[in-house]
């Protein structure tokens, strides 16, 4: 509970993290969480540059979304989940990969 309360009720909900092997947990969390970005076991809610931008609160700016369908956003409020569930190998097998066109 104290977990959701701190980034639910601070003024510019822009993102938040959770580290956990919990998977209940950490849909629990994501779904409850009042803010615009949730990052699942990554650093950031936001990884790399092309993934979408999604602040609430006084973390917008303007009547809409920085990016995407912007119509649609204007009247919904979404929330990007990233996730990431490496499942602990020594060798490092299932490592979090960057996948590419080539």
């Amino acid at each position: 509970e104290t977990a959701l309360k701190l980034p639910s009720e601070h003024q510019y909900g822009n993102g938040v993290a959770i580290f956990t092997r919990n998977g209940h947990a950490a849909r629990e969390f994501a779904a409850r969480v009042n803010v615009g970005m949730v990052g699942i076991n990554v650093p950031i809610p936001v990884p790399v540059a092309y993934h979408t931008f999604g602040g609430w609160k006084r973390s917008a700016f303007g009547d809409i979304n920085q990016h995407g369908m912007e119509g649609v956003r204007f009247w919904t409020k979404t929330k990007t989940v990233t996730q990431r569930w490496p499942d602990g190998s020594a060798t490092g097998e299932n490592a979090f990969v960057i996948p590419t066109m080539g």
